[in-house]
């Protein structure tokens, strides 16, 4: 049976750091960051999605963490099809005379989207020279439907994620990749790039909900993320979509899937994205509690 890795989307959330989870003696960054690696052996890092990463900042994880320890990285939003804010552009490659606030990378000239690749590798660097680097998350916004289209835009981006040698996972945000007539053929194309599908747990029953579909597409890896079961899940903003604390019977439904893709895969990422105070760190001892 593979290795099961349980954390969080964060070690940096301003509401976990508000909830008192973290200790007196462990409140400046490197604290944080050693308190939280001793109670957890992986970590998301999500704040790569809303700005490039740096070089100094993956060395400092890296330094700051025992052997073992696993850091799945968020891609940066202009990798996988989201709007981009142009601030958090690097000053150099903001496009002159450019209107409005948000960018996409089919608005840029293809040059400069190929150094935005190029910078966010080389800032992972470190994390992967020190064998700190789990997956990459390539998480695609809830406008990607499935079709020709989408595939095209699909296999440009994974392909060009696999010759930067990163493992990656995969999520969609639109449930219609997830549906029963559509899954197997989603499965395929996870596998087709050597891609973990992300299983994901969130709020049932609503027009965003994405379905609890956990299939092993690559004998490496597999990743589940618990984002919560907020009603205002797909709609709300932050605070309202992901308020949610999962009850121990909740956490408990996904034990057999877990262990079958265990079972397929030689390391099984859980992440909590459920920020909210200490929600997403007291689910994540829960479940290693129940997988023990």
């Amino acid at each position: 049976m593979g290795n099961i890795l349980v954390g969080t989307c964060s070690w940096t959330d301003p509401a976990l750091v508000a909830s008192g989870w973290y200790p007196p003696g462990a409140r400046g960054a490197e604290g944080r960051l050693r308190y939280y690696a001793e109670r957890f052996g992986l970590v998301e890092v999500d704040a790569t999605y809303y700005g490039l990463p740096s070089t100094r900042n993956s060395a400092l994880w890296a330094e700051r963490t025992p052997d073992g320890f696993v850091f799945d990285v968020k891609a940066f939003s202009l990798l996988t099809g989201h709007a981009t804010r142009l601030g958090s552009l690097p000053a150099d490659l903001r496009p002159n005379g450019a209107k409005g606030a948000w960018v996409r990378a089919g608005a840029l000239p293809p040059a400069t989207v190929g150094e935005v690749w190029r910078r966010f590798a080389d800032a992972l660097e470190p994390l992967r020279a020190a064998g700190r680097l789990g997956a990459v998350l390539m998480q695609f916004p809830p406008s990607l439907r499935p079709g020709a289209a989408a595939e095209d835009f699909l296999d440009r981006c994974l392909g060009r994620a696999g010759s930067l040698g990163w493992r990656t996972a995969v999520e969609f945000r639109n449930p219609r990749w997830y549906a029963p007539e559509r899954s197997a053929q989603t499965a395929a194309l996870a596998r087709r790039h050597g891609a973990a599908l992300v299983a994901v747990d969130s709020a049932r029953d609503l027009p965003s909900s994405v379905p609890p579909v956990a299939v092993a597409t690559t004998p490496e890896l597999s990743v589940v993320r618990f984002h919560g079961r907020s009603p205002h899940w797909g709609t709300g903003g932050k605070e309202d979509a992901y308020r949610h604390r999962y009850t121990k019977e909740e956490l408990v439904e996904w034990i057999p899937r877990i262990r079958a893709l265990a079972e397929r895969t030689e390391q099984v990422h859980v992440l909590f994205n459920n920020c909210c105070g200490s929600a997403a760190v007291d689910a994540a001892e829960t479940m290693s509690g129940l997988l023990e």
